[in-house]
């Protein structure tokens, strides 16, 4: 019997040679396995091990500060408090989203809202749910934190309006940017959750109004405790903006115009830059700057009095007895008619079959170029119209600044209308009629302008004829005070206007408002002597006597009654500032929209309102 158990069992010898072959190949396996994670994938696995062990919370940037020409704050930020969720930390959504809606301002609704729409983006990145949640529930999350995991907290800059409405047109508003513009090349470098300007200056400056994000580098455990901080790379601010606004000035246009709907822009005549901007209805744009909710946002598309257009860039409307500013001029340099041209108004006038009535229906009898201006004749103005002929009366109207956009830096902006026969034939092929000159010489049938066109034009007038882009942006300096931006008087056109047809035109208009019997006497002042136009926009047509009797006892439908305009510029002997008011459905200028500009006259001058002429409008225009 042999002692070697090889030599008796071969069999258990090539078993044990396949075992250790075995063991070498699983040696081998494992061997290679730990060389490909640790040396061909180490660092990619271990990006993924930071990524549970580190997490990145970007620290929002505050926005520019935005102030008017004198350095007063109008535009602000302040501290409040976002909520926001880590989905990879998540294991029952619908359980935290339970917990969550019994603390937040948000509608559980809302929230799983919140939570689909950006399922779209890496669960590792920071989910916002609700922004200025207040400290109460800030507290809550903190001291219920194990029970709401991944849930966040962060102190975001929020916007802040000091004087609550007030330029809410002219800011514009912030909303949370939307998938369609992170894929632009506009906003590369945004994220998820960013708010960006979505309209008026917010949107128009968004570059230099906002700041450069920062960053804090936290080290969490295996639940998402935070542990500490790694590091911290603080946000910068956006850019200061100065505006051509002077406040008080803006602030007096508002109050001037109330509860009223219309619109009030303000100009320097010599400049362009525009001192007040003026819509009404408006909006609080503080809704906007923390979400806006549905129902609120649905309440403001719907309202009938429109508060989020900007009647003063896109309200056209005709521009009545203001027009006949435009209609004198071109008379004078066509030469079909002089300062001393008269004509007897018995209160209406015929042309063929039809009839134009004159806004007094007793007439004014005889009247010359300053006593048509004063009391708004429109008897006078249809003759000289008739004969001038509409070509050459579209001609100096968009000479003024009429009848095409005005490249004002926020979008939107209308042009108005300025018809001729070209227009009509293009846009109704069929001829041009002359009783369509006859009203468009006061301003009506196919013509409208914009607040911000009349203002212009007003300003042409006042300076000598140069028509001035508004400017709005002053200048954008960064913090340490380096400009970046600044803004510079750009003319659009400077007109050859006879100095003696300019000087007999503005002797009207300043007896509009000085003379007995001018219908612009409410914006009277007793230290500076205004010039300026009245005038009164149809929105139906031409009213019936019995009509006319509802009205002036105040009964007729708010939506039938007439748009009040008004156009001025002061110092009259030596102008500074020019003003177009309207005033929708406010019923005549005289009495409707004048005294919104001599509120605007009193601010920019510093004349309290108890030194104010104490008068009436004298006049229906």
């Amino acid at each position: 019997m042999s002692l070697n158990p090889w030599s008796e069992a071969p069999a258990l010898k090539t078993r044990f040679l396949f075992l250790s072959l075995a063991a070498v190949a699983v040696f081998l396996l494992l061997a290679l396995r730990l060389w490909t994670l640790q040396v061909i994938n180490g660092e990619r696995y271990l990006s993924l091990s930071e990524k549970n062990r580190i997490r990145y919370v970007p620290i929002a940037a505050p926005r520019g500060p935005v102030f008017d020409r004198n350095g007063e704050l109008l535009v602000d930020i302040r501290p409040s408090f976002r909520a926001s969720v880590l989905r990879q930390d998540v294991e029952d959504r619908d359980l935290l989203l339970d917990r969550l809606s019994a603390i937040l301002p948000v509608s559980r609704e809302d929230l799983l809202k919140r939570w689909q729409e950006g399922s779209r983006f890496p669960p590792y990145r920071p989910l916002p749910l609700a922004d200025d949640i207040g400290r109460d529930a800030l507290e809550q999350i903190q001291e219920n934190s194990v029970d709401l995991p991944g849930v966040l907290t962060e102190v975001r800059p929020l916007r802040a309006y000091p004087y609550g409405e007030l330029g809410a047109h002219l800011f514009g508003y912030l909303g949370e940017i939307t998938e369609r513009e992170l894929q632009a090349e506009a906003f590369s470098g945004y994220r998820a959750g960013n708010y960006v300007g979505k309209s008026g200056l917010e949107k128009h400056l968004e570059a230099y109004l906002r700041g450069g994000e920062g960053e804090r580098r936290l080290e969490v455990d295996v639940k998402g405790k935070e542990l500490r901080i790694l590091k911290t790379q603080e946000p910068s601010p956006g850019n200061k903006v100065y505006l051509t606004l002077r406040q008080d000035v803006q602030m007096a246009a508002e109050e001037g115009l109330g509860d009223g709907a219309g619109a009030v822009v303000a100009l320097d005549v010599h400049s362009g830059e525009v001192l007040a901007l003026v819509s009404r209805p408006a909006f609080d744009p503080a809704l906007f700057a923390r979400g806006i909710a549905g129902k609120e946002w649905i309440e403001l598309v719907q309202n009938s009095r429109h508060p989020l257009q900007n009647k003063a860039l896109r309200g056209q409307y005709p521009p009545g007895s203001t027009f006949k500013i435009v209609t004198a001029l071109a008379a004078l340099r066509a030469g079909v008619a002089s300062p001393a041209t008269t004509f007897n108004c018995t209160g209406s006038f015929e042309l063929g079959d039809a009839v134009y009535r004159c806004w007094k229906k007793r007439g004014h009898g005889a009247t010359d170029l300053k006593k048509a201006l004063r009391e708004s004749c429109d008897v006078w103005f249809y003759q000289v119209g008739l004969e001038l002929g509409i070509d050459r009366l579209a001609q100096m109207a968009r000479e003024l600044g009429l009848g095409a956009p005005l490249d004002f830096p926020l979008e939107g902006e209308k042009g108005g209308l300025i018809p001729d026969r070209e227009w009509k034939k293009r846009r109704f092929n069929t001829s041009w009629y002359p009783g369509e000159t006859v009203i468009a010489s006061i301003g009506q049938g196919y013509v409208l302008a914009t607040p911000l066109q009349l203002a212009v034009m007003t300003a042409a007038v006042a300076n000598g004829g140069t028509v001035l882009r508004p400017q709005v942006v002053k200048r954008v300096e960064d913090f340490a005070g380096n400009v970046l931006l600044e803004s510079a008087p750009e003319a659009i056109r400077s007109q050859a206007l006879e100095p003696a047809h300019l000087r007999a035109v503005r002797l009207g208009l300043e007896a509009v408002v000085n003379e007995s019997r001018g219908t612009g006497a409410a914006s009277r002042l007793d230290s500076i002597r205004v010039a300026g136009k009245t005038g009164t926009a149809q929105v139906v047509r031409r009213k019936s006597d019995e009509e006319e009797a509802l009205e002036a006892e105040d009964v007729t439908p708010y939506r039938f009654r007439d748009h009040a305009l008004f156009v001025a510029y002061a110092p009259a002997e030596d102008p500074k500032i020019a003003v177009a008011v309207v005033v929708e459905h406010g019923g005549h200028g005289g009495s409707a929209a004048a005294p919104v500009a001599r509120r605007v006259f009193e601010s920019y001058f510093g004349i309290e309102a108890a030194e104010t002429a104490a008068v009436v409008a004298l006049g229906d225009e």
